[in-house]
């Protein structure tokens, strides 16, 4: 029986560990690091990293941070933030992350996608699209962390980075971001049922019913999520937690 990956994803501000609601209203989380240990007894599947100023300041995640990740993560980790050239991967690939997240970097040229690639491999090339839905409904790529609209038909932007090599694609929802209500299934259907290669599910998850929910009704490959993980009670208490053996088990399928 398969199951889906299952992947908290992890925004950094600085030294420390944050949560928006649609890409607003940070609060502070905690170290990270001390989230890498939990995560680690908890036996995640998967870990992603994005920095969410490192584009807007023009610069590079910590490699000091991510080499950290590596030395103590037990789990694959992607790391995303300020990617831009190929010796940005190649330095982050260098520091320990097993895979990349670009976002504005492909927005800008996607040839990028191509070039990354074919010079490190799909597996290790991971594309974040960021999408909302503008005053008419209709869907919307932005980027800059949701702070620059590009107007790209979602679809057919995945398609093009399926086409330029990527090995995966991360669908974030920022209407549905921090909101805990369930994902986007409307979006996730489109973009999942027009690509052949991975899709991941991420914004709005808040329990594993929505996760039920993403694999019953997409085509997704696996599911992402933020507040769940970090998260506990109705109060929103901040607590780092993640699937126990009977969750993972209801996530099974043939």
């Amino acid at each position: 029986m398969f199951r889906p990956r299952v992947i908290p994803v992890l925004l950094l501000k600085g030294e420390g560990l944050v949560k928006t609601v649609k890409f607003k209203d940070e609060r502070y989380i905690g170290d990270p690091i001390n989230a890498v240990k939990i995560f680690n007894d908890l036996e995640a599947d998967e870990l992603v990293f994005l920095d969410i100023l490192a584009t807007k300041e023009k610069r590079l995640v910590s490699l000091d941070f991510v080499r950290e990740v590596g030395e103590e993560a037990k789990m694959p980790f992607a790391v995303g933030g300020g990617i831009r050239s190929i010796d940005d991967i190649k330095n982050v690939i260098n520091a320990g992350a097993e895979k990349v997240v670009i976002n504005s970097a492909a927005l800008v040229d996607v040839t990028f996608v191509k070039e990354a690639s074919n010079t490190f491999g799909s597996s290790t090339i991971t594309v974040c699209i960021d999408i909302s839905k503008n005053f008419f409904g209709k869907y919307i790529v932005k980027s800059y962390s949701g702070f620059q609209i590009k107007n790209n038909d979602p679809i057919y932007y995945a398609q093009q980075i399926e086409r330029a090599g990527a090995g995966e694609i991360i669908i974030q929802s920022i209407d549905n971001d921090g909101m805990m209500n369930g994902y986007d299934l409307n979006l996730l259907k489109q973009i999942s049922s027009s690509v052949t290669i991975p899709v991941v599910a991420l914004g709005g998850a808040g329990n594993i019913h929505h996760f039920r929910e993403a694999i019953k009704s997409t085509m997704v490959s696996a599911l992402a999520a933020g507040s769940m993980f970090v998260y506990h009670g109705p109060r929103k208490g901040i607590l780092v937690n993640y699937l126990n053996q009977e969750q993972k088990d209801i996530l099974r399928y043939e």
